[in-house]
């Protein structure tokens, strides 16, 4: 018990942004919908460094395992700029660019938010689709 004591108060102490940041890491289900419809589910793991990494349910020859980087925005938001190549079956054909802004729950055991992805065919700078939706989260426990 003494230690969860000490524990409580290293975390009391920690500003609001660093919470968030702490809250983040770890491993996550996410269900990502668009117009109300889920779509997709995937495991992401967000790293103290920033960083994170994603591998959701999308057919293996389109490509399913993505990266990036991801930042406090303020006491209760994070960041993330998410990038992965396209395949079309199993051939590289393009790539895409999520940008997502989630809420993080106070206990660090949920987070929502919003996302846009863009996709880029191979050599071109022009979208040539582009995904609006959500993202609702649960902490996976070790």
């Amino acid at each position: 018990m003494p230690a969860m004591v000490l524990q409580k108060v290293a975390v009391a102490g920690i500003s609001n942004n660093a919470r968030v940041g702490k809250n983040i890491v770890g491993t996550w289900h996410v269900t990502y919908a668009s117009q109300g419809t889920a779509y997709a589910e995937a495991f992401i793991q967000w790293h103290s460094d920033g960083t994170e990494w994603e591998n959701i349910n999308f057919p293996i020859l389109g490509g399913n395992i993505c990266m990036g980087s991801w930042t406090v925005v303020d006491r209760t938001h994070v960041s993330r700029y998410h990038v992965g190549w396209l395949y079309t079956d199993g051939t590289l054909s393009g790539h895409f660019i999520e940008t997502e802004t989630d809420e993080v729950s106070g206990d660090g055991n949920s987070y929502s938010g919003t996302n846009d992805t863009k996709f880029y065919a191979l050599g071109s700078t022009v979208p040539f689709m582009e995904v609006t939706g959500t993202a609702e989260a649960t902490r996976i426990s070790p």
